[in-house]
């Protein structure tokens, strides 16, 4: 059993380094917008968590030159910036209000350092998730996209239940490069209602 959880966080891993990625997370992201198709040409997107940068790569390719992708994280990417896309090192709790212009997409791969203890990272995961969502409100355009990574466990169904009451679909969702034993999901928000 360990083998194949190695094998298959080598798949990734590589796959990733392949193709110029500097984490295996973008596969999570592809197979998510492949499934939802949420991002378009065109499109100004927050990515909230950015760095180390793959997913603000594959974002950047997704919303074109028209697009911007704004990436915000506590530490420096390491990637470099293309002309459709924008970096802000700060922490996201700071900058809740802090975009005086909205965003076609919201998106938060945010994790906080994890502990090992199951109940401290899902609560620390989950501070993070109400604080994208504190952003959502403030900065998402009506009928926008919101997608969040979350770790399963308390408080996560009565979050999941706080995001039906702002959007029109909503899911969750567990992409296949999300290594077996995590308990990480992520959540499709797709509609903003905004009244």
């Amino acid at each position: 059993m360990k083998k194949q959880k190695n094998t298959r966080q080598d798949f990734y891993f590589k796959k990733a380094k392949e193709q110029n990625y500097p984490a295996r997370s973008v596969y999570k992201l592809q197979e998510i917008n492949k499934k939802y198709r949420f991002i378009m040409p065109g499109d100004f997107v927050l990515d909230i968590g950015c760095a180390p940068g793959s997913w603000m790569i594959y974002l950047a390719e997704k919303v074109g030159k028209k697009g911007m992708v704004t990436g915000v994280d506590i530490v420096d990417l390491k990637i470099p910036l293309k002309e459709n896309m924008k970096f802000i090192k700060a922490d996201i709790r700071e900058l809740v209000n802090g975009f005086s212009k909205k965003f076609d997409v919201i998106v938060s791969d945010a994790a906080p350092g994890t502990s090992g203890v199951h109940f401290v990272d899902v609560a620390k995961s989950l501070e993070l998730a109400k604080t994208a969502l504190d952003v959502v409100k403030q900065s998402l355009k009506r009928r926008g996209t919101f997608v969040c990574k979350i770790f399963e466990g308390d408080g996560t169904d009565e979050f999941l239940e706080e995001i039906k009451t702002l959007f029109t679909f909503v899911k969750s969702y567990r992409p296949s490069a999300v290594r077996k034993y995590s308990r990480e999901f992520y959540l499709i928000a797709k509609i903003f209602k905004n009244e």
